[in-house]
């Protein structure tokens, strides 16, 4: 009865250890399969991210198209989508509109925004020298902003920083938009200046080096940065999506921040990249001298201490200041109140 006993009690264990083997088995099958899905699941939640610019995809820009090619969005668990634009001033309705989720602006275009009562959040500084310029060809005489008067002036459009800086010019020399003839001639379009069809044009440095090599000649210059150093560019959100998306705000930011230092460090493979994104992106040698041109614009004194992407609120007060005295901005806006280094401050 015992030996029966012991038969039928290891059977029952043996019997009880196979099912729990195979439970086991089963429920670790099961674990893998969910762990599976969920895998699945988390590749699958990928969060877009839509940046609209002032211009349609450019050589200057190029360390978004080495972040593209090297994949570092999709790392960042963003997808990334740039919406063009036809200046600051698109950028930032764009924002304002949700048809995008951060605008590449330049600062007078969020100045006037604040003023209409738009409720945004200036986050990340792009290019903190003022890039913008007025040019003209020597045999133009124009050597200073008074001899603009009655003459027809080129921008790249209404609502770029080419107008608002020429703006800044006339005020500074005691005129206005009416002492002259304004033509919208297209995003870095030098045709009407060096078809003379207009006496100088607004442009930026990266304009400028552009036309120099499609046989501009010889120019006079005066920089915007002599009358006041506007950060060029700046990444500004509404305060809906500064509080709402913050997550997906650092995320994009660490890949941009990445991406300018990467490009600092490797112009010579940008420059190639650029030619298969970039509108104006043919000539590899234009490329590499434009983002030499913006890789030095990318970064100051401060930011080599604090790092890239450090916005001076100092600064952006003086730019305020002297908009209101020039009678740019009807009110002040507290530029200072809405800027914020609190991303920054996070990035690795």
């Amino acid at each position: 009865m015992k030996q029966i006993f012991k038969k039928i009690s290891a059977a029952f264990l043996f019997s009880a250890l196979t099912l729990t083997i195979a439970g086991c088995g089963a429920n670790e099958e099961g674990q893998k399969e969910q762990q599976g899905d969920n895998h699945v699941v988390e590749e699958q939640i990928v969060e877009k991210v839509r940046m609209a610019s002032w211009s349609n995809p450019i050589a200057e820009q190029s360390n978004l198209y080495v972040a593209e090619e090297k994949g570092w969005f999709e790392e960042a668990g963003l997808e990334f989508e740039y919406i063009p634009g036809q200046g600051g001033g698109d950028a930032v309705r764009n924002i304002i509109a949700g048809n995008a989720d951060i605008a590449f602006a330049n600062v007078e275009a969020v100045l006037l925004a604040l003023e209409k009562g738009e409720k945004l959040r200036v986050i990340y500084n792009i290019y903190p020298e003022n890039v913008f310029n007025l040019v003209s060809l020597k045999g133009n005489n124009i050597t200073s902003i008074e001899d603009l008067r009655g003459k027809h002036v080129g921008v790249y459009s209404r609502a770029s920083g080419t107008y608002d800086n020429l703006l800044v010019l006339l005020h500074k020399a005691g005129m206005t938009e009416e002492d002259i003839t304004i033509v919208d001639a297209g995003v870095l379009n030098f045709g009407p200046l060096m078809n003379n069809q207009v006496a100088a044009t607004a442009a930026t440095d990266t304009g400028l080096f552009s036309a120099q090599l499609e046989g501009l000649g010889e120019v006079d210059v005066i920089e915007v940065k002599d009358v006041l150093n506007t950060p060029a560019d700046v990444f500004v959100v509404t305060e809906k999506v500064f509080n709402e998306k913050q997550d997906m705000l650092l995320r994009f930011l660490q890949v941009y921040r990445d991406s300018v230092s990467y490009t600092m460090e490797n112009p010579e493979e940008a420059a190639e990249t650029a030619v298969l994104h970039a509108i104006d992106g043919q000539n590899v040698e234009r490329n590499l001298g434009i983002i030499q041109i913006r890789n030095q614009t990318s970064t100051n004194e401060e930011m080599e201490e604090k790092g890239l992407g450090w916005l001076n609120l100092d600064i952006l007060k003086e730019v305020e200041e002297t908009y209101y005295n020039l009678g740019l901005l009807n009110e002040r806006v507290k530029i200072e109140t809405i800027t914020t280094n609190e991303l920054v401050e996070q990035l690795k």
